[in-house]
C-alpha cells in the first residue's frame, strides 16, 4: 500500500497524474450555499449553541466552582468549563468577578496551612491562566488579566541541585507572596514570579517575565521585565 501511494505521488505516468488531479478535485469540492437557505440554518445552530452554553455554565460550571470557594461575592461569571483546582486552599472572590474559559488553580499546602488566592471586585481572568499558590496571591479590584498568564508565589523546586535530585521541596524563603494592585492590566503570556508587587494602575506588556517591586502607574515590559515609564508622571505616556 505504501509503495502504491508513493508511486501515485511521484510517478510522471498519465495514470498517476490523472489520479493526483482527481484527488485534488475531490479536495476542492464544495456544495453551493445559497444565503437564503444557509443563513436560517446558521441562525438556528447559533441559537442552539448559545442555549447549550448558557445551561452548561449556569447548571454545571458556575455552581460547581462556587463550591470550591471559601468566599464568593455576587455575580460570579465563569465560562462553560469547570476550572481546574488542584490541592486545598482558600479562594476569596469579590463581587462581579469573571473567570473566563478554563483556568488552572494549584494549591501547595506544604508551606501554609491555608494557601490563599484573593481576587477583588470586577476583576477578569482570561482563558488558560495558571496560578500556583503556596502562600498567598492577591489580585486587586478592576484588574484585567489576559489569556495564558502564569502567576506563582513558589518556584516549585529548590535551586540547590542536590535537593532537586533528592526530590525535596524548595526552601521556605523561596516562597514569597505576589500582590497585584487595583486596576492593573496584564497582557497575554506574562509570567509573574514569586515576591512580585505590581502597584495600582500599572500595565504589564505581553510576554513579560516579571520579578520585583513596581510602583503604582508603572508600564512594565521585557524579559526580565523593567520599568519602561510611569504612566502617572510621564506626560508622554498616554500619547
Amino acid at each position: 500500500m505504501n509503495t502504491l501511494r508513493r508511486t501515485v505521488l511521484t510517478s510522471d505516468s498519465i495514470w498517476a497524474r490523472t489520479a493526483r488531479a482527481g484527488w485534488q478535485a475531490v479536495r476542492r469540492t464544495s456544495l453551493p450555499a445559497p444565503p437564503i437557505l444557509i443563513r436560517p440554518i446558521l441562525t438556528g445552530w447559533l441559537s442552539l449553541r448559545s442555549i447549550g452554553h448558557f445551561l452548561r455554565r449556569v447548571i454545571y460550571a458556575q455552581p460547581l466552582f462556587r463550591a470550591y470557594c471559601t468566599e464568593c461575592g455576587r455575580n460570579l461569571r465563569t465560562g462553560i468549563f469547570l476550572h481546574w483546582v488542584q490541592g486545598r486552599g482558600r479562594i476569596l472572590l469579590g463581587d462581579d468577578v469573571t473567570l473566563d474559559g478554563k483556568i488552572s488553580f494549584s494549591f501547595a499546602a506544604r508551606f501554609s496551612n491555608a494557601p490563599t488566592l484573593q481576587i477583588g471586585d470586577r476583576s477578569l481572568l482570561s482563558h488558560d491562566c495558571n496560578l500556583t499558590i503556596a502562600d498567598r496571591i492577591t489580585i486587586g479590584r478592576d484588574c484585567l488579566i489576559a489569556g495564558g498568564v502564569m502567576i506563582l508565589d513558589s518556584s516549585g523546586h529548590p535551586l540547590d541541585p542536590d535537593r532537586r535530585r533528592a526530590k525535596l521541596p524548595p526552601d521556605p524563603h523561596q516562597v514569597r507572596p505576589v500582590t497585584i494592585g487595583d486596576n492593573v492590566w496584564i497582557g497575554a503570556r506574562v509570567i509573574i514570579l514569586p515576591g512580585t508587587v505590581i502597584g495600582a494602575d500599572s500595565v504589564v506588556a505581553a510576554g513579560s517575565v516579571v520579578r520585583g517591586v513596581f510602583p503604582p502607574g508603572s508600564l512594565v515590559a521585557g524579559n526580565p521585565a523593567r520599568l519602561v515609564k510611569n504612566l502617572r508622571t510621564d506626560p508622554r505616556a498616554l500619547a
